[in-house]
C-alpha cells in the first residue's frame, strides 16, 4: 500500500497536525527541537509521531548516535507531507479576510543554493502575492549585525555552534581545497586564502593548522566566497570551502589529514528571525524557508570532493 493510499483510505485518516509534526521533527533532526518549533511538548510530539507510524504501518524515523534519521518510509512521506501542508497554507493565505502585504527583507548567503531559494520564493509568492520580497545576497558574516540593527527581518547564515533561537536548516562538511596546479601540501608556510577577520571559518582554519604544527602565510583575504575561490583557482593558495564546492568537475581538489590538513568541523546553515516578536509576514516567510529545506543532513561528509592524490 502506498503512502497516498494511507492518506486517502482507511477508517482513520491522517490529519495535517500529524504531518506538520512529522515535518518539524524531520527538519530539525530531533523530537525535542521539532516539538519546540510547533509549540508542543516533547511528549505530545512523541504521541503524534507514534500515531502517525501506527496509521502508516511502519517507522518513519530510526534513531542513531547523533539523533534520528528518516527511514525509507519517512523519505517517501516527506514530499507528500510538504505538498499537503503547503496546499493548506496556500489556501489559508488566499482565503482569509486580511491577506498579508508589505515588504519582507531577507538575507541570503551568496553561496546559497539557487534551486532552494527558488522554491522559497515561489511558495511564498503563491501564498502571499501582495508581499514584496527584498533579498540581500551577501556574506553571511554581516547578517547577525544587520538583524540586530533592524536592517533585515530574517536571514539564513552559517554558524559552527547554533544558538537556541536558530533553526538548523542544513549541515555542510567543510574541507581544505586547492587547485590542481596550486601549492603542494608540504609547502611551508601554507599559503592561505581566507575570509576576512569577522568570519568564524577563518579562525577555525587557523586554529586547526596551528594545532597540527603548520605555519601559515595569508596571501588573500575576502568577504566573499567568490573572492576566496578566485585566489584558489588561480593556484595561489589553499582555502576552506563547503565540500559541495570541491571535487571533480569543479576545478578544486580536497586535501586530507594525511597531507597535513586536519579535519574541520561542519558548518550549519541556520535560519535566524525574531521569533515570538516576528510580524505575520516574517513568520510566513520563515515557514516557507523551513518547508523548502529537506532538513539538516546528519552525517554529511565530503563525498564527491576528490582528494588531490586521486585526481592527479
Amino acid at each position: 500500500m502506498s503512502i497516498t493510499d494511507s492518506l486517502n483510505g482507511g477508517a482513520e485518516r491522517l490529519d495535517s497536525d500529524l504531518l506538520r509534526t512529522f515535518l518539524a521533527i524531520a527538519e530539525t533532526g530531533s523530537v525535542t527541537a521539532g516539538a519546540e518549533r510547533i509549540c508542543r511538548s516533547q511528549s505530545a510530539a512523541s504521541l503524534q509521531l507514534k500515531r502517525l507510524e501506527t496509521l502508516l504501518g511502519g517507522s518513519v524515523f530510526v534513531r542513531h548516535g547523533r539523533g534520528i534519521a528518516l527511514t525509507p518510509l519517512g523519505e517517501r512521506l516527506v514530499p507528500v507531507a510538504r505538498r499537503v501542508v503547503g496546499l493548506l497554507d496556500e489556501a489559508y493565505g488566499k482565503l482569509r479576510a486580511a491577506p498579508l502585504s508589505g515588504v519582507i527583507r531577507v538575507g541570503i548567503p551568496e553561496e546559497h543554493d539557487r534551486d532552494t531559494l527558488s522554491r522559497v520564493i515561489a511558495a511564498f509568492a503563491r501564498a502571499h502575492p501582495q508581499v514584496e520580497v527584498a533579498l540581500t545576497c551577501a556574506s553571511t558574516v554581516t547578517f547577525p549585525a544587520a538583524l540586530a540593527a533592524g536592517r533585515l527581518d530574517l536571514a539564513i547564515h552559517a554558524v559552527d555552534d547554533p544558538s537556541p533561537h536558530h533553526t538548523v536548516l542544513d549541515r555542510h562538511a567543510m574541507v581544505w581545497a586547492v587547485a590542481p596546479d596550486g601549492p603542494a601540501p608540504e609547502v611551508d608556510p601554507v599559503p592561505l586564502a581566507l575570509f576576512d577577520r569577522a568570519c568564524w571559518w577563518r579562525e577555525r582554519a587557523l586554529d586547526a593548522l596551528e594545532s597540527a604544527g603548520r605555519s601559515v602565510r595569508i596571501v588573500c583575504s575576502s568577504e566573499s566566497v567568490s573572492g576566496v575561490m578566485a585566489a584558489m583557482e588561480a593556484g595561489l593558495a589553499v582555502g576552506v570551502l563547503p565540500a559541495s564546492h570541491v571535487g571533480r568537475g569543479r576545478g578544486l581538489l580536497s586535501l586530507s589529514a594525511a597531507e597535513g590538513f586536519p579535519a574541520l568541523s561542519d558548518s550549519l546553515l541556520v535560519l535566524e528571525c525574531p521569533g515570538e516578536t516576528a510580524s505575520p509576514v516574517c513568520a510566513a516567510m520563515a515557514e516557507a524557508i523551513r518547508n523548502a529545506y529537506p532538513g539538516p543532513k546528519r552525517g554529511t561528509s565530503a563525498q564527491g570532493a576528490a582528494p588531490r592524490s586521486q585526481a592527479r
